[in-house]
């Protein structure tokens, strides 16, 4: 096995596995990362590129993917090392390190390690529809990749969360016809975009509100979907033309490995420190999504604030004895360094 060494490394490739590398590097600490996927990005990468995010400061408005490649070119001048399409399986204490040793083999022994790996291993949690398999090579879709391929199209969209309600808002401009379908009259994403999403029922003329009703079957052949019918909690139904299905009730979370590595975890989480970061696990960190402890926000500004934290906390490690003089990045500047 091949084997290298590093400052820190990082577990995690989404938005705050790539901004730790950045807030490492203004602190001198070389990086490596490892992530499971074949490109960096994650879950933004992965599942929503197109997703619009309204919540990063100085960005009203900005693409998932366009945030991703952003904070690929913040992390550029520090020359972190990716190790993409690989799996950390085991970490275990060497010494006062970190050895970490990936699905291909490699070992990475570290000073420290960030685990910013999101929610984990993820995938979608189906409806319990019958004959969904039959639609889901072309029709149905857990998430949107590409908005052109739904223009003039007559969509379904179930589920009352936030991504639900963002891709309504996002797909109404170029749909012939979107049906919102929730179990409840009340919808339990951002009250704007609630608000916003009620305003376009009541004035685009195309598009529904269709509640309380929950997926009852859908209607098709050959793979082609041609309506979904929807029931109430009476029972009775209510069929809807539709061209595609877009079921967004959230993700399945599965820690794979991380939960044999001992660290303490709460509800499939890894409990932190919230002013370090530091897990139970001594020179381990945890940031975003996988990290938990009292009053945490899971939002991705809440994931760059731990990055920052968990970097400082880290610095005495990797430069022990050094003083660490706050400064800047506009003071500071990024001066970057060879690998």
């Amino acid at each position: 096995m091949s084997e290298v060494r590093t400052d820190v490394a990082i577990i995690g490739a989404g938005p705050v596995g790539l901004f730790a590398v950045f807030e490492c590097g203004m602190l001198k600490m070389r990086c490596h990362v490892v992530d499971a996927l074949d490109m960096p990005g994650g879950q933004c990468a992965a599942l929503y590129p197109e997703k619009p995010i309204y919540d990063i400061p100085g960005h009203p408005r900005i693409d998932a993917i366009d945030l991703v490649e952003r904070l690929k070119a913040q992390a550029a001048p520090f020359a972190p090392t990716y190790h993409l399409g690989a799996r950390v399986e085991a970490l275990a204490p060497r010494g006062e390190d970190w050895e970490l040793v990936t699905s291909r083999g490699e070992r990475i022994v570290a000073r420290a390690v960030i685990v910013a790996a999101g929610v984990g291993a993820f995938g979608p949690n189906r409806p319990p529809v019958a004959r969904l398999a039959e639609f889901e090579q072309d029709c149905v879709h857990y998430l949107v990749k590409r908005r052109e391929d739904f223009r003039g199209k007559r969509l379904v969209v179930a589920g009352g969360g936030d991504s639900a309600l963002d891709w309504t808002l996002s797909l109404a401009g170029i749909a012939a016809h979107v049906d919102v379908v929730h179990r409840r009259d009340k919808f339990r994403a951002a009250p704007d975009t609630v608000e916003k999403v009620r305003a376009l029922a009541a004035t685009a003329g195309n598009v529904d509100i269709v509640t309380p009703y929950q997926l009852d079957s859908l209607e098709g052949a050959g793979g082609r979907l041609e309506a979904v019918v929807v029931k109430d909690l009476d029972g009775g139904t209510r069929r809807l033309p539709a061209d595609h299905l877009l079921a967004f009730f959230g993700l399945a979370q599965n820690l794979g490995p991380i939960a044999e590595w001992g660290l303490s975890l709460e509800r499939n989480l890894v409990k932190v420190d919230p002013a370090t970061c530091a897990t139970s696990s001594p020179g381990i960190y945890a940031i975003g999504d996988i990290a938990t402890y009292p009053g945490k926000l899971k939002l991705i500004l809440t994931g760059f604030a731990e990055a920052a934290s968990a970097a400082h906390a880290i610095h005495a490690r990797v430069h022990p004895g050094a003083a660490l003089h706050f400064e800047y990045s506009t003071s500071k500047g990024v001066s970057g360094f060879a690998a």
